[in-house]
């Protein structure tokens, strides 16, 4: 596996050999998979804490759906559903926060509570004040490949070449985001697996992470759940198994970061993995 270092919290983690586990934390009443199960702030504390005695590194706080179809949320009310959550998991537990947001007043907000990551779905397209944010605090930063909005990106996805193309958007977004003044060590990728892609885009992707890689960047890959799951042949079903069987075949594949829902069984998948990798070296 290629080596990969990820800059958070201004310390430098080696990602070579022990991948990252992010665990997913909706504060909202309408996520595609677990909208409204932790809208409540001691339902997502419990469950931020809980995710984190599983086995997550990082617990990815958000509090916007992005589900197709999503409608936005104001920053006022963003902020009112995820900071009180962000401000009581970091109190609790050691791990990593991110805040899942694509506005920098809620970015800058949750950092101030002990957030080290920006995760943003519009890859710094969605606030022009995002890059320069990361660049002042010096927080990581996910930037994540979408075609269109939540509210069109599944209509109608075309791509001439989905991976060319993917990669290409990190290579001007990652230009872009140093010229901004942002460690080129703190950024890592995320090609936004069912952000604007059909089933048959995003099984290209997977299949081509090494294609993805940029300027040795890490890549985070988030399959958790999605409904491609339940459409490749033979994969109807349960998509909880195959986002298990997914985290550990990426894994070898070559992601760095796995964003998933359910923590404890993947984390489980992630370095049963890794034990196997570094047997056979």
């Amino acid at each position: 596996m290629q080596v990969a270092r990820w800059k958070i919290g201004g310390n430098i983690l080696d990602l070579t050999n022990r991948g990252l586990l992010m665990g997913v934390l909706n504060v909202t009443p309408d996520s595609f998979s677990d909208g409204g199960r932790f809208f409540t702030r001691e339902a997502a504390v419990r469950h931020g804490i809980e995710m984190a005695q599983s086995g997550a590194d990082i617990i990815d706080v958000g509090g916007e759906s992005t589900r197709p179809g999503a409608r936005p949320v104001p920053g006022a009310e963003e902020m009112k559903r995820v900071l009180p959550v962000i401000e009581e998991i970091k109190s609790s537990v050691l791990t990593h926060v991110s805040i899942d947001t694509s506005k920098a007043i809620v970015a800058r907000a949750a950092i101030s509570l002990g957030a080290t990551i920006i995760n943003d779905v519009t890859g710094g397209r969605g606030d022009p004040a995002m890059f320069a944010l990361a660049a002042e605090t010096g927080a990581a930063l996910i930037i994540m490949h979408m075609q269109g909005t939540p509210q069109t990106m599944q209509l109608n996805p075309i791509y001439d070449d989905v991976v060319a193309e993917v990669a290409e958007f990190f290579r001007h977004q990652f230009a872009l985001a140093v010229r901004s003044g942002v460690d080129p060590l703190c950024i890592a990728f995320d090609p936004g697996i069912g952000f604007g892609k059909t089933t048959g885009h995003n099984m290209e992707l997977l299949a081509n992470l090494h294609r993805l890689r940029v300027e040795d960047r890490p890549l985070v890959v988030g399959v958790s759940a999605k409904s491609f799951l339940g459409k490749i042949p033979g994969g109807q079903g349960d998509r909880a198994s195959a986002t298990v069987a997914m985290t550990s075949l990426l894994r070898e594949r070559g992601a760095h970061v796995l964003r998933v829902h359910d923590v404890m069984p993947n984390a489980q998948a992630l370095r049963t993995t890794e034990a196997l990798l570094a047997a056979s070296r």
